[in-house]
């Protein structure tokens, strides 16, 4: 298997063959290819980026599609968090190079926008990175399916148990995007159904802001017992940094991190991120499962512990590939919405997520997880930061499939 180099993940307007797993025996049209579109360069590069085309790779490999017959090439290629910039490669991708279907794509507004693009060509989008739970909603799609998580769910887990134990005051400080804004929206409905109150919110401009200082001032001036942090990756990890250096916590203002990876704990530190609580929809010391897939992934990319959204892109490459020996190659190439539909009615199953299914609205389903934050004192080392709090169960921790609105569903 060919290696990722660090000139071709970064390459911005470059898509990048980084397997095929059975040679070039096959004619062009018989070669199924998966385009692995992710931030490999921006604050998300280690939340997304390369462990995310390994996750593919793996899915690859633990399938044995080589031994099977079928040639999957694997490509990948950077956004930049630039809708225009990833749909210019998706459409180069999908209209010269035969890429198939296409998954990761963490930036809601890029997902959005690629769900069109998807269903214009009849081909495929998984997007197991992207967050916003419109793409479930108003602007569910019949050739897109949400795989991971949801702002809805991340909500659900956090903002409604938070007020329960008596957060009953938000401010969110929110990054200025499609992501950030329907995290803050699904929030504040579970705050505010739980008898909790909005004080009001604070939107940076994204990408860029490194200091946050000055929506950090605004959020103690509102006095709100919970500041809810509707953002992610190194945005989270510099607000929560400087929001201990200005003592926040210190102060009685409980910080809500609405979601949160490993690599956050990582670079923020247990002394300062002790206690937190946040949901996620995998941990790769949560069983046997998780611990083996979690160690097979990180052969591949030894300095980047795999988090949800790496599981979440593991995830949907096995069970698109279980699609797609379904039907057959030819028909898989020729017809992204048959792959799709067999998808649906077959359950999903993996060691990611174990047992599972997608949804008529294309919301895949499977538990979600409270978890705390580790004090040093309890760590046992590296990567060892969370401490099981509550499981919920797959039809609970999504929005239920009569309330998101999504025209595809019969009502």
């Amino acid at each position: 298997m060919n290696p990722i180099t660090r000139r071709g993940a970064l390459g911005a307007a470059t898509a990048i063959a980084t397997t095929p797993l059975a040679g070039r025996a096959q004619t062009r049209d018989n070669v199924i290819r998966i385009g692995v579109l992710a931030d490999m360069s921006g604050p998300y590069r280690d939340t997304s980026g390369p462990t995310s085309v390994a996750a593919v790779q793996q899915a690859v490999e633990d399938l044995g599609m080589a031994q099977r017959g079928v040639t999957v090439e694997v490509l990948s290629g950077d956004h930049q968090n630039r809708p225009d910039a990833a749909l210019a490669l998706a459409r180069r991708w999908i209209d010269t190079q035969g890429v198939d279907m296409i998954c990761e794509v963490n930036n809601s507004a890029i997902a959005l926008a690629l769900a069109n693009l998807v269903r214009e060509k009849d081909k495929i989008q998984l997007a197991s990175g992207a967050a916003s739970s419109a793409l479930t909603g108003p602007q569910c799609s019949t050739h897109t399916v949400q795989w991971t998580y949801d702002t809805w769910m991340f909500a659900n887990v956090v903002g409604g148990a938070t007020v329960r134990s008596g957060g009953d005051s938000w401010f969110f400080i929110t990054a200025d995007y499609a992501f950030g804004h329907q995290l803050e929206r699904d929030t504040s409905q579970f705050v505010t159904r739980s008898g909790g109150r909005v004080m009001g919110s604070a939107r940076y401009p994204f990408p860029g802001t490194t200091d946050f200082s000055s929506f950090l001032l605004q959020a103690q001036a509102s006095r709100a017992k919970v500041v809810g942090l509707a953002m992610a990756a190194a945005d989270m990890q510099n607000c929560v940094k400087q929001a201990h250096e200005f003592g926040l916590t210190r102060r009685g203002q409980q910080l809500a991190g609405m979601i949160m990876f490993v690599q956050d704990i990582r670079s923020i530190g247990l002394e300062a991120a002790q206690g937190m609580v946040m949901s996620e929809v995998f941990y790769h010391d949560l069983n046997d499962r998780t611990r083996a897939l979690a160690s097979r992934i990180l052969r591949r990319t030894p300095e980047n512990m795999p988090n949800q959204e790496h599981a979440g892109t593991y995830s949907c490459a096995i069970h698109y590939l279980k699609g797609v020996m379904e039907v057959g190659v030819p028909r898989a190439k020729a017809s992204g919405i048959e792959v799709l539909n067999v998808m649906k009615r077959m359950p999903t199953e993996d060691d990611a997520f174990g047992p599972g299914r997608i949804r008529e609205d294309g919301r895949k389903i499977h538990p979600a997880y409270l978890f705390e934050v580790k004090s040093p004192r309890e760590s046992r080392g590296m990567w060892d930061f969370y401490k099981l709090r509550a499981t919920v169960p797959a039809e609970q921790a999504f929005r239920p499939l009569n309330e998101g609105g999504c025209p595809l569903i019969r009502t």
